[in-house]
């Protein structure tokens, strides 16, 4: 059995696939990896193409479309290796990518999950928005990064190279993981159908005493908004009801309940700033996460007793403040956790 299987999940991208699939089965496929399309039931000829074209590729069809989410979930369940990479469609991959992340999973039984650099496949030298250098969570649950605050990408100048850090969350774009802890903690949230659900993983990753890291020693190029592109009101709808849904679950019922009364204030401003841009699509997606939100988070009725918010990198900074109030350009936890 080979160690690890790289799965690309894929649903009526053809076009994607002819771009990036020949790079990341030429630098994938080998005697300890697999690379595996599994297919959300494509319409377009994608299946056909990969079995005529690239034969040494695996093909799991899925049969329907479930969703960035519950695709990985079946996929992991119907495939047999120790490691799993969820692995993007829009990236880049460069030659022995995984092998620093597999090797640091097999090395370091504490690591729970590992993401590479994700730079920018538009402009090389410059970090890319889903993921960066690694993820982090502010005071308020906001998502942020290394090398990216918010709408402000920094220059990839090696000012994050060095021995791997401990990080609050791995980007789904390219995130390496120990099979049996995915499905043992239940995979991804289904209920996300795509974007932030594997910031929630890495939650319970964490909750779990495992340690999420980003290393430097690899790096993929990710073209981002493949499926949505930034602006999209569908983008601003999931990204702010599964942000919502991702402080209700995993935070105790007393603390979830004052980060979220803050949070609908800063939404409430997010909300007025698209009104005052005319911007009603975005500013009407925003209301409907949070109708959607109350009514999902219904279904979450066993809340954490435990605050995990203290455990989490970036949890002591208020990225918002500093890139809206105070116009920084990057922000950093007030102290790094190496490896």
């Amino acid at each position: 059995m080979k160690k690890l299987g790289v799965i690309i999940l894929n649903w009526n991208g053809i076009q994607l696939l002819k771009e990036f699939l020949p790079a990341a089965s030429a630098h994938t496929v080998s005697d300890e990896a697999d690379l595996i399309v599994a297919d959300n039931g494509s319409t377009d000829g994608s299946v056909a193409w990969i079995h005529a074209n690239h034969p040494e590729v695996k093909v799991l069809e899925l049969g329907e479309n479930f969703g960035f989410a519950e695709g990985y979930n079946r996929a992991v369940a119907a495939l047999d290796y120790p490691y799993v990479v969820l692995l993007n469609s829009d990236v880049e991959v460069t030659r022995g990518w995984w092998r620093p992340m597999l090797g640091l999973l097999e090395n370091n039984p504490e690591v729970g999950a590992v993401q590479p650099k994700i730079l920018s496949y538009r402009d090389r030298s410059s970090f890319e928005y889903a993921g960066a250098a690694g993820g982090y969570i502010d005071a308020l649950g906001y998502p942020w990064c290394r090398g990216r605050l918010f709408d402000r990408l920094e220059r990839d100048e090696g000012q994050y190279n060095g021995a791997p850090l401990e990080v609050a969350w791995a980007s789904g774009a390219c995130m390496a993981m120990p099979s049996a802890l995915y499905r043992r903690l239940g995979g991804l949230d289904a209920s996300f159908f795509a974007h932030m659900e594997e910031i929630d993983l890495c939650v319970r990753i964490r909750r779990a005493g495992l340690k999420v890291v980003a290393i430097s020693d690899s790096a993929v190029y990710h073209v981002g908004g493949a499926s949505l592109n930034q602006g999209n009101p569908e983008k601003t709808y999931l990204n702010f009801r599964n942000n919502l849904l991702l402080l209700h679950k995993n935070l105790p019922r007393q603390k979830g309940r004052r980060i979220l009364l803050f949070r609908r204030l800063a939404d409430t401003l997010a909300f007025g700033l698209f009104l005052l841009k005319g911007d009603m699509p975005n500013a009407r997606a925003i209301l409907r996460a949070h109708s959607d939100f109350r009514k999902m988070k219904k279904s979450y009725s066993e809340l954490p007793a435990d605050d995990i918010f203290p455990r989490l990198p970036g949890t002591d900074r208020y990225a918002v403040a500093s890139r809206y109030l105070l116009g920084k350009n990057k922000l950093k936890p007030k102290k790094d956790i190496y490896l």
